[in-house]
């Protein structure tokens, strides 16, 4: 099944963050080039780094999930003001064409739809995902660093 995670850094060296968790995964079959990107909400903060990555896994959401959590753990990312600044930030955008609606996971993400940073990466990998016009109506600046993998 296909599935897409989308991680973001805008903590240390983040570069190395996302080099480090895209390492760690299982299954890659691609990996977007790195977006810089401004905060979207949260307090004041740095810029992030940005990038999708494309898994061909059998994993459920939820394994997505707890793999995605381990990773930001990994990475010195504690508990803290939601929308803050992280090195690490792991999100389960995508798996298959599976819906879930629970606490703490929903899948297709909700808010990926109004996020530049996460569809300008996202339409590298799977242009057919992403119609122009949602790209075009999402929110937050986003400047293309190119290929760092």
């Amino acid at each position: 099944m296909r599935a897409f995670l989308g991680l973001g850094s805008n903590l240390g060296d983040r570069e190395a963050q996302l080099r480090t968790a895209v390492a760690a995964l299982p299954e890659v079959v691609a990996v977007s080039p790195v977006y810089e990107t401004g905060p979207v909400g949260g307090p004041p903060q740095g810029r992030y780094l940005n990038a999708v990555v494309e898994l061909a896994t059998e994993r459920s959401p939820r394994q997505l999930l707890e793999m995605a959590k381990e990773l930001e753990r990994q990475a010195g990312r504690l508990p803290g003001e939601r929308f803050g600044p992280r090195p690490l930030d792991v999100d389960v955008l995508l798996v298959g064409d599976l819906s879930v609606d629970e606490g703490d996971l929903v899948v297709p993400h909700p808010r990926m739809w109004h996020r530049r940073f996460v569809l300008a990466p996202l339409a590298d990998l799977a242009p057919e995902l992403v119609p122009a016009d949602a790209l075009e109506a999402s929110q937050g600046d986003v400047r293309h660093l190119g290929d760092r993998w």
